[in-house]
């Protein structure tokens, strides 16, 4: 990965985020100040600082589902993906869409799921067992 995203916006309770990215997500925690702090996104910088979190709509078509956007989503080979879905499931995170599989047997098939962090903040994570398929039409 040759050029990491950074992303920046808000959580409402700074322990809250450090239990759920840190402990839950297991994200390496970074630089941080009383008002922010920083993770290792899975090879992004993330940067949660306190505030409102922006509004969000289900406005988004997946499949049969409308899900939140905007929403921060990431790509993880299957593998990887699974292991995430196992702590999600451990830490008895409310699904926005449960773990399912999408475009199965065609170009692109991935697994995905939907979920808010504590301060209701929409994540994707998508899962490929072939990374090459990412764009696939």
């Amino acid at each position: 990965m040759p050029h990491p995203f950074h992303l920046a916006y808000h959580v409402t309770d700074l322990d809250e985020a450090r239990a759920f990215y840190g402990d839950v997500l297991q994200c390496t925690e970074g630089r941080s100040t009383e008002t922010w702090v920083d993770f290792d996104f899975f090879g992004h910088q993330l940067s949660l600082h306190l505030g409102e979190p922006f509004a969000t709509a289900d406005t988004g078509k997946v499949g049969d589902h409308m899900v939140p956007m905007p929403h921060l989503g990431l790509v993880l080979p299957l593998e990887d993906w699974q292991v995430v879905r196992g702590r999600l499931e451990r830490a008895g995170v409310d699904w926005v869409l449960a773990p399912s599989v999408r475009f199965e047997g065609e170009p692109g098939e991935q697994w995905t799921m939907f979920f808010r962090d504590p301060s209701g903040n929409p994540i994707e994570l998508k899962g490929f067992a072939r990374m090459e398929q990412v764009f696939a039409v």
